[in-house]
Formats: structure tokens, sequence, C-alpha cells
């Protein structure tokens, strides 16, 4: 099918070339035609340019969009979306003043969740990730990563990177699955750290490898869960299974897991709400993407990812939503890039940037989605008739878009 979409008022983030990703002052840079036409075919982008250029096309639609705005779809890069139950006695615990550490040592917490998915079916932690799926494509979500990690056993952990595997076949946008079984010590390895790592390695490893179960290797790197050396340890016992290190780093302390992610060649670290000079240096001798999480940092009221330090060090910077349970417990990207610009001090460019390119990088998928691309899957959204793409990040707490394209596909409710 053939579908040529014209009188685009501005069609945002157009690559004739792919980038792979951009940074510092780059990401100021956010390339758009005005007054464009935009051409899929079947699942991809033919062609776009200026209208008064348009060449004559035999075309089996065509959608006026006079007084909206096409964009690529989001890329989230960093999410737990597949949770049993929810979390919120702990926001209320945190109102009445517990900190996300405290919650932790009662019980709450990652535990917590783990508790509620162990004995959740698979089916029914496939049909609620599913409609937490459903909701996000719906917020402009074109491309996502999901991690496990609420599983904390053998077979839980199995069970979660299943039903992200089911997922992604039953859904068209290109979804990513991270096994994060090192993201806390369970109740019966409390003081027995070394054997729970010895469970990941000889036994869960093995199997995700077997069942052809994940692209990515995550490990939460920080004070109370896991050193670096036992993140290295991790890490590298999981090279032999051709899995990709995406680090969560520097939430709370600054340990060095930055340092030993990168040597580790990891595609990013994401969180980095707590960085020094040290961190910046290791970085910037890197491939490996800083990924920013503000929504957490606005629900958990903790420091926000210096996004300035980072991209005035010439690094570039992708941003996500963390969606999960107890810390962040939405996925909404736009929301996510009005935060960065609000509390972050990004500009719209930045922040546009970093949440379709450099999110599509952090995820190994730069040479399918991120951009307006002759050749790329035709994942895209109209706006609503907005004055300009600064108004997205503006108008926080609306939405903005009007209709949502997957493969070229409308995704609707």
């Amino acid at each position: 099918m053939t579908q040529l979409f014209i009188n685009i008022k501005e069609l945002v983030q157009v690559r004739d070339t792919s980038v792979k990703k951009v940074s510092g002052k780059e990401m100021n840079i956010l390339p758009t035609i005005k007054n464009a036409f935009l051409l899929i075919k079947n699942e991809s982008i033919a062609d776009f340019g200026l209208m008064d250029k348009i060449p004559e096309f035999t075309v089996d639609k065509t959608i006026d969009c006079s007084g909206k705005m096409i964009f690529p779809t989001w890329c989230d890069s960093h999410t737990h979306i597949v949770f049993a139950g929810n979390r919120e006695q702990e926001f209320v615990d945190r109102i009445n003043g517990l900190s996300y550490e405290e919650i932790a040592n009662n019980g709450g917490g990652i535990l917590n969740s783990a508790k509620k998915l162990q004995v959740t079916s698979e089916e029914d932690l496939y049909n609620q990730s599913a409609k937490r799926l459903e909701e996000v494509i719906l917020l402009g979500t074109g491309a996502i990563e999901i991690k496990s990690g609420y599983g904390l056993t053998v077979e839980a952990e199995l069970k979660m990177l299943r039903v992200i595997k089911k997922l992604k076949e039953n859904y068209d946008i290109p979804i990513k699955a991270s096994f994060l079984g090192a993201h806390a010590i369970p109740k019966e390895f409390k003081n027995d750290k070394e054997g729970y790592i010895n469970l990941i390695i000889d036994e869960m490893l093995p199997k995700i490898k077997k069942e052809n179960l994940a692209d990515f290797i995550d490990v939460f790197c920080e004070v109370g869960y896991f050193s670096v050396d036992d993140t290295n340890r991790i890490l590298s016992s999981a090279k032999q299974y051709n899995l990709i290190p995406k680090v969560h780093v520097n939430q709370f302390n600054t340990i060095g897991g930055i340092e030993a992610s990168t040597k580790q060649n990891a595609l990013s670290v994401d969180h980095l709400e707590v960085l020094n000079d040290e961190d910046i240096e290791h970085l910037k001798t890197s491939e490996t993407m800083p990924v920013a999480l503000p929504t957490c940092s606005f629900f958990l009221g903790i420091p926000y990812t210096p996004a300035r330090k980072i991209i005035e060090n010439n690094l570039a910077l992708a941003l996500a939503t963390d969606y999960n349970p107890g810390s962040t417990p939405s996925g909404n990207m736009n929301f996510v890039i009005s935060t960065a610009c609000i509390k972050m001090k990004m500009t719209p460019e930045e922040a546009i940037n970093a949440a379709t390119i450099n999110g599509a990088f952090a995820m190994n998928l730069s040479d399918k989605v991120g951009s307006i691309t002759k050749g790329k899957l035709a994942n895209f959204f109209i706006s609503k008739e907005i004055p300009s793409y600064n108004f997205i990040p503006y108008s926080f707490g609306h939405n903005q878009i009007q209709t949502i394209y997957i493969k070229g596909k409308k995704a609707s409710n």
C-alpha cells in the first residue's frame, strides 16, 4: 500500500543520510522541512520533500496534514513494563517520609515486585504487559527496550523474557529484550550474594541463550546491589552468549560503574543522576551512550542527570522513561521530553534528538527508526494542530499527538 501525506506544516527530524547518533552541539540541530510531503510504501519511508517540488505519484491513499506536524515515533531505550500489579502503597510511603532505600530495606521495592511476579501466571503477566505496551504506543513510542529483573529466580526471569518474546511476536514495533537478573539480591540469597551471582551465570544465562530470549545484559551497579567487581564478572560471563551490556549506573552513588561499563563496551549507561568529572572522561573515550531517565528523578525527588554537563563535554545523550512499578510508573515519552527541558535545561531540539536518534542508538536500532529517512520503518506520528515543535515539551500534561503509524499502519485504541 502506498500512502502520501501532503501539506505537512513541518516534517521533523529529517535526515537524508542516516546518522547513528548526535553529540554535543549537534544535539541542538533538528533538521526539518516546512510545507512538506511524505511518501510511505508498505512498511517503509519512500520519499519526502517540499510540497512545491512534489513529484507525480500514483498512490492508494492521500492524507492531508494541513496545520499538523509529523515526527518520527519516540525510541524508549529503557523500560521495565513487564511487571505484575503495582506499588502504589510505596508511593504513599514516600509521601510519608520513607526513602527509596528505606522502603527497599523494609521488603519493598524490587523485591516486592518480584514477590508478586513470581506468583503471577505467564498469561496474566503477558496480558498486563500488552496493555501497557499498547498504551505507550498510543503516546507515540515506536521502538522500545524491555527488561527482566522482577523475577529473581530462574523460572520467573525466564517467564518475564518469554513474555517479552511474545510481545515481539505479536506487535509491530521493534522490541529489544534485556536480561536484568542482577537487579537485586533475592531474600533467600540475602547472605549469599555470591551464590545468586553463580545462579545467574551458571543457570540463567545458558537457558536464556538456548531459548534466544535476550539481546542485552544489564546489571544494577549500585551500593547495596551489585558492586563493580560483581558487574564485571556478570558482563564478562555474558560475552560468550553474545549479550551486549546496557548498565544501570550512578543512580545514587558513583562507584566506578561507568568506567567498568565503558571498558566492557556497554551500548549504554543509564540513570547517571550522580556524575563526576572522572565519569565524564571515561564516557568521552568510549562509544557508550549516556541515557537519562528524568521522570524517575521527578517521581522519586532525586537529582536530575546533569544534561548540560554531558552535552557541553561533546557527548551524546538519550532520554528514556524507565517505566516501572516502583520509581517511574509512566511510559509517557512526551512527559519525559517536557521534564528534560524544564528540569534538565535541555532545548527542545536536544530533547527530541535524545528521544529519537539517540534512543534508537541505545537499542542498536539506528538503521530502522529514529528519523525520517528513506528506507527506515514508517514509524511516525501526526500531531494535532500545534504552533511549533516547541509546543510538545511546553504543553506538558497534554497529549498533542493525533495519529500514530507503525510500519505504515495506523495504530488505534
